[in-house]
């Protein structure tokens, strides 16, 4: 527990209170901090628009192939966030596989840019979201699916109607954590979008720029970090802390 809690306590205890207020409204701090918050969100949309249809496929269909499709999705929990920004690179950047397609065709390009930076975001936080939703939909009682369609209701109407409001918890835990973890991103992002004020420098991006020049700085960026992940960890607490 010293181990673990000591680290925390030394931000607390070195943090400039007497100042904390005014560094907080500085611009750049605040300019981060908006475009965390603005690049989190969208990639958490993201990931509920791509990851609750997967999470769907992975726990209710049966199809060849299916544990090594669970196994990819789980990858960037395991793979370096830099590695992740690297291959991001290759794959999207403007000579990879398909961003060289994107620029000659559509003149998108989104390394080293905002979309870039939901990108990043997006691929690292996505399977927190499809674990959760997963396991949400593996523990829904499939009786009150089968009588509603006893009943009469499309797939899509018992999807909406009964399933959603079933695994709403999980989709909201798995919400959560994934915006939690994008807010939290460095690696990828700062591989695959850079580190341009404004535009792609992002709360963690900062506290490392800050930790170089002004180390007071740092440590404020770092706090409000750490109070989203307080906040975070005690919004979830009756599903993922608390114990028997």
């Amino acid at each position: 527990m010293l181990f673990l809690t000591l680290p925390l306590a030394g931000l607390l205890v070195r943090a400039p209170w007497s100042t904390l207020a005014e560094r907080l409204g500085e611009p750049r701090v605040l300019e981060a901090l908006r475009l965390s918050l603005v690049t989190a969100t969208v990639a958490t949309l993201v990931c509920l628009l791509l990851g609750v249809p997967l999470a769907w496929l992975l726990a209710r269909v049966a199809f060849p192939g299916r544990r090594l499709v669970r196994a990819l999705v789980t990858v960037p929990l395991v793979l370096p966030p830099v590695v992740g920004g690297v291959a991001l690179l290759l794959v999207l950047g403007r000579r990879g596989l398909v961003g060289q397609w994107l620029d000659t065709t559509f003149g998108v390009t989104l390394p080293f840019t905002t979309a870039g930076v939901v990108v990043a975001e997006t691929f690292v936080a996505m399977p927190f979201l499809v674990i959760s939703v997963e396991g949400a939909l593996r523990a829904a009682d499939l009786r009150f699916e089968e009588a509603a369609a006893t009943l009469g209701a499309s797939r899509w109407t018992i999807f909406r109607r009964v399933t959603l409001p079933l695994i709403a918890p999980g989709i909201v835990a798995g919400a959560v954590l994934c915006w939690a973890r994008a807010l939290g991103e460095f690696g990828a992002t700062i591989t695959f979008a850079g580190n341009f004020p404004g535009q792609t420098q992002t709360m963690p991006l900062a506290v490392y720029l800050a930790l170089e020049t002004e180390p007071e700085a740092a440590i404020v960026l770092s706090l409000v970090l750490l109070a989203v992940s307080v906040i975070i960890l005690a919004s979830l607490r009756d599903r993922w802390v608390s114990g028997p």
